[in-house]
């Protein structure tokens, strides 16, 4: 017999959303406090997640700790994957010195950091995102940043801040189409939905994250690149998802955007160069002046303020070689039917005992009680990190790495990884048991009443979500059954709010815990996830309330 979610289990709905949200509040406030480890801070979420779902919302003890578990097997499994062959990846590019060449390369392409900050951190991070989603393009960019010199705390804050409006397009468009999934929507009409939401955001970012690293002063002075880079961007993303649809949307835009920076670039350049090393945040501190690089941060390459030289034609193929070689097996990777192809070879699928359909989520958060499912996949050959693994291999094979060097390359990484991978565990856990014990249907319910203003908070719903559970198909998952119910009870367009779920849902995953984990295991930044979390904070906050705006002006 199914255990039925109670999404009032106090009898007092404030009571009831204070109980939901203690484990976030927790996690949130030790993650940012400097005396708890990001992993001790997650342990310190899951306990008190589990706490609540057993004795506040009543959840069978076999189920809680069934649904920490499946958590835990899915951060690690492919989160944790793809982190560790991210890092192997890294590793073997900074030992062939592939990152001293990419570093001068993309000198040569701009000696400006800003823009260099733009095409590493917003247009290729968009590629990887479109091609492989789910933590891939944090982990790349951030550790990119590192090797072309940028310091460990501004490359996570800034990868975080730069992977945003590619989100909802992410993985080949899986959280639009999760979110038709569940919300019986058309996939097209969210396609285009989204595609009127975002666009505005995509050419927002680079303006954004140029001022967040340089102030408002260093932004102007390359406005009209910033301007190239997002408007090529946003064109693309609006035509491809408007009239195509979700799966190549990421894709297309970010070779545009790229395509586009890179000739703009052949003829124009900003009249101060910014070489210096050291970002200064939104309230004029140097990220680098309250904390440096950990013992574990990797090798940074140390720049130069005089001319860039020209890189040869070996130079050129030696620095994006590794690059090129991800870039080809992650697409790949994601397009169907080489992904079900793999999957048909090998996945084997686990029914969670304690957990499978034996909980069941009730009116109003779905039209009819149903039970919920508990599949653990493991798709192991299908899967983005197995992908990373192999360009690694191959990477490491065409730059001559003999087996000893590959061997210990990935030790490296694995130990780099160790403390992040308990961390991204724990994460997960907190989410999963959250989302069977009906916290986060309490908590989405509070969103819910608020009456007229429902737009702008069932936007931030999305936000929450995402910055809950790390990823914004799950957030789609979660949440998108909700906002059509709550806006047909309201009078808005559940076509609309749907869609706001997912474009909401882009600016928290900035601040959602796992992903600062990966930015701070690819930068070696090890230990310092609240830093992260309150340079970032702010950021997410005030974006994800101008998307509200925007959809409640729309609504």
């Amino acid at each position: 017999m199914p255990w039925p979610q109670s999404y009032n289990p106090l009898g007092s709905v404030l009571w009831s959303t204070l109980a939901a949200a203690l484990p976030v509040v927790l996690l949130l406030g030790a993650l940012a406090s400097h005396r708890v480890r990001a992993h001790w801070a997650a342990l310190l979420g899951l306990g008190s997640a589990l706490a609540i779902a057993v004795a506040v919302s009543g959840m069978p003890v076999a189920s809680a700790g069934a649904a920490a578990a499946l958590g835990a097997a899915y951060g690690l499994f492919p989160i944790g994957w793809i982190l560790v062959n991210v890092l192997f990846l890294y590793r073997l590019a900074v030992e062939h010195g592939a990152f001293d060449a990419l570093r001068a390369h993309i000198a040569h392409i701009t000696g400006d950091r800003r823009l260099q900050l733009v095409l590493v951190a917003f247009s290729l991070g968009a590629f990887f995102e479109g091609a492989a989603g789910f933590g891939t393009p944090v982990a790349i960019t951030s550790a990119l940043l590192v090797g072309l010199g940028f310091a460990p705390l501004e490359s996570a804050v800034l990868s975080l801040l730069a992977n945003t409006a590619p989100v909802a397009f992410g993985a080949l468009g899986t959280p639009i189409i999760a979110l038709g999934g569940v919300s019986g929507l058309d996939v097209h009409a969210l396609s285009a939905m989204v595609a009127r939401l975002l666009p505005p955001f995509s050419l927002l970012v680079p303006f954004w994250l140029v001022a967040a690293y340089s102030g408002w002063r260093g932004m102007l002075a390359v406005w009209p690149a910033l301007l190239v880079a997002g408007g090529a961007f946003a064109v693309p993303q609006y035509l491809v998802a408007t009239f195509h649809g979700p799966w190549l949307v990421d894709i297309i835009a970010a070779l545009c955007s790229m395509g586009a920076l890179g000739a703009f670039l052949r003829v124009w350049a900003p009249s101060d160069v910014v070489l210096k090393r050291g970002v200064v945040d939104g309230h004029g501190h140097s990220m680098e002046q309250e904390h440096g690089a950990t013992e574990d941060a990797p090798p940074v390459s140390r720049h130069h303020t005089g001319p860039a030289p020209v890189p040869s034609a070996v130079d050129v193929r030696k620095a994006w070689l590794p690059w090129i070689v991800l870039a080809v097996f992650v697409f790949a990777w994601g397009v169907p039917a080489v992904k079900n192809g793999l999957n048909a070879i090998s996945a084997p699928t686990i029914q969670v005992p304690g957990l499978h359909n034996l909980v069941e989520r009730t009116p109003p958060v779905v039209a009819v009680a149903k039970p919920e499912a508990a599949i653990f996949t493991f798709n192991w050959l299908s899967a983005t990190g197995t992908a990373i693994l192999l360009a690694g291999i191959v990477s490491a094979l065409l730059m001559g790495t003999g087996r000893r060097g590959i061997g210990s390359a990935y030790a490296d990484a694995m130990r780099r990884a160790r403390i992040p991978l308990l961390t991204i565990a724990a994460m997960f856990g907190i989410g999963f048991v959250m989302r069977y014990a009906g916290l986060d249907a309490i908590l989405g319910l509070a969103f819910a009443r608020t009456g007229r203003a429902y737009p702008f908070f069932g936007t931030m719903l999305g936000w929450l979500g995402v910055a809950l559970t790390g990823s914004d198909t799950s957030s789609n998952v979660l949440f998108g059954s909700l906002q059509v119910l709550t806006a047909t009870q309201v009078g808005v367009s559940p076509l609309l709010m749907a869609a706001a779920n997912s474009a909401g849902g882009v600016m928290g995953k900035m601040i959602d815990a796992q992903s600062i984990v990966v930015a701070g295991a690819a930068t070696g930044y090890v230990g310092h996830e609240g830093l992260i979390l309150r340079h970032i904070f702010w950021h997410s906050v005030a974006l994800a309330s101008l998307v509200g705006l925007w959809v409640l002006l729309l609504a």
